[in-house]
Formats: structure tokens, sequence, C-alpha cells
């Protein structure tokens, strides 16, 4: 039994999972600076305490809607990956939960090209499914590039 700690975030309406050890920040990414040129899904980059963080968006990096008007705004997950820090950017932040790791079953065949790559797995939930990213390749990995060749 390997239990671990989630913190749980939704993107599009979709419940996700990041390992808590990876997350190091919760917070609104606001006064970002536009980057010139750019990926579509970098939405640029801001001052946190001192550090520079790139954030990146979840709905343009999983290939999601755009939220619409109206909506709460979102919240930013911040992750070191490398000594870089990145802000993913969700629509919520919801809890942390304690999830044995034997029980998460391999992602299915049939993901879109993107997702395929940067999730480990995926746990059945009273209701719903909590998909869990790899942190590092979602936001590092050319797979999830809007525009990629897939």
């Amino acid at each position: 039994m390997s239990v671990k700690d989630y913190v749980t975030v939704r993107v599009g309406g979709q419940l996700f999972g990041l390992e808590a050890l990876s997350v190091q920040d919760i917070f609104y990414p606001r006064n970002i600076t536009p980057v010139p040129l750019a990926a579509s899904e970098i939405l640029g980059v801001l001052n946190l305490r001192g550090r520079i963080v790139t954030a990146v968006c979840a709905r343009k990096r999983l290939s999601v809607p755009e939220r619409g008007p109206g909506d709460p705004e979102p919240k930013a997950v911040g992750i070191e990956i490398g000594g870089d820090n990145y802000g993913l950017v969700v629509d919520h932040v919801e809890e942390v939960v304690k999830l044995d790791s034997d029980h998460m079953i391999s992602p299915p065949n049939n993901l879109p090209s993107r997702w395929a790559e940067i999730i480990q797995g995926v746990f059945r939930l009273p209701g719903e499914l909590l998909v869990v990213f790899d942190a590092k390749r979602l936001l590092t990995s050319e797979v999830g590039l809007v525009g990629a060749v897939a």
C-alpha cells in the first residue's frame, strides 16, 4: 500500500490531480506580463514573492475551450521543475485527497493524443474520475503544446 496526497483541481469541469509533493503554492495569477512570441498556452510571467513564474494556461495546454465571461477568477498551482517556476492556471483548486497508488488505473488507450503523454493514471472516486497529471510532462513536454503535431 502506497498512499499519496493529491491536490485536486478543475479544468473545464474535469477533475484532475497533481501529487501534493510537487505543489509549492496556490495563488491568484495577477499582474501577468505577456511574453512576445511565446506559445499560446504561455500567458506570460509574473513575480511571486521574488520568484519569476511562467504562467501556463491549463485549458489551452489540454485543448479545452476558453473560460466564459462571468466565470470565477482562476487560480494557479505553483510548481518548480528543474529550477524553473511555473504557475498552472486552472479553473478551481479544490482539496487535497489521500489515495492509495495501488488503486490507480492506467490511462485508457483512447485518450486524446495531447493527454496521453501527460497523464499518469486515473482514480475512480464516488461520482467521478480523478485524472492524475505528470506535472513535469504537463508543463515542459512538447506533447501538450497547442498546435503541436500529434
